[in-house]
C-alpha cells in the first residue's frame, strides 16, 4: 500500500498515464494525492479529468487556479465560454460536462493526513497560519463552492487585492483565502503576496520571500507538499516538497511517495510546441 502526491498535471494525460504506469498503481491498494492544477495547456484536459473522476475513491485533490478558472468559466454564458482556448473548450462542451464540473466543485483547497503525516496544497500558506487555521480558511470557501454560494464566489474570485487578514469579510476575504492557496510563491512577513515575482528563489525583490522560509512563520506541524511553482522546480526541503517539476513545459511529471520513506517517480512530460513560452501561473 502507498501513497503517491502527484505535481501539477495541466492536461497531459499522456505522462499522467505514464507515471501511473511507471509506479505501478494499484487501486486496489494504493492512493493519489493531486496537488492541483488538472487542466489547461496541455492540450488533454478532458481525458485528464475523465481519468482522475475515475479514480475519484482512490484519490484526494486540491485545487489549483487552473481548476478555479475552469470552474469560474463553467458559470458564464456559452458566448464568453467559447472565447477560452480549445483545451478548455474540449471540457466545457463535452456530453459530461456537468458531472465532471459537479465532482470538481466537491474538492478541497487544503488538505491534512495526520496518520500519514503529509499535508498538500496547491500553492502556499500564509505565514500566520497553522495547520488547525489553514484547514479552517480552506472550509469557508470550499463551502461556497459546494452550495449555493458557488456563482457570487466564482464571480468575485479574481483580483491580487486585498491582502490576507482576520479581519476581512465577504468577497475580498473569499478572494484572498483563494490568492494564499492557488497563487503564493512569495510572500513579505506580513502575509503580502509578491505576485509579479516568479522565478526561481533569488531573483524576487527584496522584502519578499518564499511562502515556506518567510521569517517568523508559524510552526507547521507536519510536512507539506505543493505545486503551482514550475520554476522552483523539485524542492525537498525545509518541511516542504515542491513537485511541479513543469510537465506542461517540457519538463518532467513528479509523483512522490509519501511515507516514513520518501521516494521520487518521474516521467517526461509533454513535448510543447517550438516558441511556446513559459507560463507563469
Amino acid at each position: 500500500m502507498a501513497t503517491y502526491a502527484i505535481g501539477d498535471v495541466q492536461g497531459c494525460y499522456d505522462a499522467l498515464q505514464r507515471l501511473l504506469e511507471k509506479i505501478r498503481f494499484d487501486p486496489a491498494v494504493d492512493r493519489l494525492w493531486f496537488c492541483g492544477d488538472l487542466v489547461n495547456r496541455g492540450g488533454q484536459s478532458l481525458e485528464t479529468l475523465r481519468l482522475v473522476h475515475s479514480l475519484s475513491i482512490h484519490s484526494t485533490i486540491v485545487l489549483g487556479n487552473h481548476d478555479l478558472s475552469l470552474l469560474a468559466i463553467s458559470a458564464r454564458r456559452e458566448a464568453d465560454q467559447r472565447k477560452v482556448n480549445p483545451d478548455l473548450q474540449r471540457v466545457l462542451f463535452a456530453e459530461d460536462t456537468e458531472v465532471l464540473v459537479k465532482w470538481l466543485r466537491q474538492q478541497k483547497l487544503f488538505h491534512v493526513d495526520r496518520t500519514l503525516g503529509f499535508a498538500m496544497v496547491h500553492a502556499g500558506l500564509a505565514p500566520k497560519w497553522t495547520l488547525p487555521l489553514a484547514e479552517a480558511r480552506a472550509r469557508e470557501v470550499e463551502e461556497k463552492l459546494r452550495g449555493d454560494g458557488f456563482n457570487k464566489l466564482v464571480k468575485n474570485m479574481y483580483g491580487d487585492k486585498p491582502a490576507w487578514s482576520p479581519k476581512l469579510a465577504g468577497p475580498d476575504r473569499l478572494r484572498a483565502i483563494i490568492n494564499v492557496f492557488t497563487r503564493m510563491r512569495y510572500c513579505t512577513p506580513g502575509g503580502r503576496i509578491g505576485f509579479e515575482d516568479k522565478g526561481r528563489p533569488g531573483t524576487q525583490r527584496p522584502g519578499v520571500y518564499p511562502w515556506f522560509e518567510v521569517p517568523g512563520h508559524a510552526e507547521r506541524e507536519l510536512p507539506v507538499v505543493f505545486g503551482h511553482w514550475s520554476t522552483l522546480g523539485l524542492f525537498m526541503g525545509l518541511g516542504v516538497y515542491g513537485i511541479d517539476t513543469g510537465a506542461v513545459w517540457g519538463g518532467k511529471l513528479t509523483a512522490l511517495e509519501l511515507g516514513p520513506e520518501l521516494r521520487l517517480h518521474q516521467v517526461p512530460g509533454r513535448n510543447p510546441p517550438d516558441n511556446t513560452p513559459r507560463g507563469d501561473d
